[in-house]
């Protein structure tokens, strides 16, 4: 029989609906757009757009370049967790279409996805509950 553990309890709060620019990278902007909105720990819950060219991380820690342009975003999920030091750091995941139609999955490399045209992404705040860590 498996067993379940408890991680973390807490609730969800506000939620934010936003707009990245062209040329703002995927992951740093969803850190801004957090540290904007006060959201100390967020769950992406949807998003929409491409990507110039997409960098997904492969197992061994090398990157995965995937050509565009445009290349599409065809799911998007992860969170962004507040730090000891009280910087934001945003874990995500997703799969990429490139333009021929081929799939490709894994987490997306900061600093290495900027977005083609816009990219639209929708943020939940995450509430941990006291006495947590």
């Amino acid at each position: 029989m498996a067993e379940m553990r408890m991680i973390e309890s807490g609730r969800m709060g506000r939620v934010a609906y936003a707009r990245i620019a062209p040329n703002e990278d995927l992951v740093s902007s969803i850190e801004k757009l957090c540290l904007a909105e006060g959201f100390g720990n967020a769950f992406v819950r949807g998003a929409l757009g491409s990507l110039v060219d997409a960098c997904l991380e492969r197992a061994d820690g090398s990157c995965q370049v995937i050509r565009g342009p445009a290349a599409e975003i065809v799911s998007l999920a992860g969170e962004v967790r507040s730090q000891p030091d009280g910087s934001l750091r945003a874990a995500l995941t997703g799969v990429v279409a490139d333009t021929q139609g081929h799939l490709y999955g894994g987490p997306f490399v900061a600093g290495a996805n900027a977005v083609c045209v816009t990219f639209e992404v929708t943020l939940e705040e995450w509430l941990p509950s006291p006495g947590n860590n």
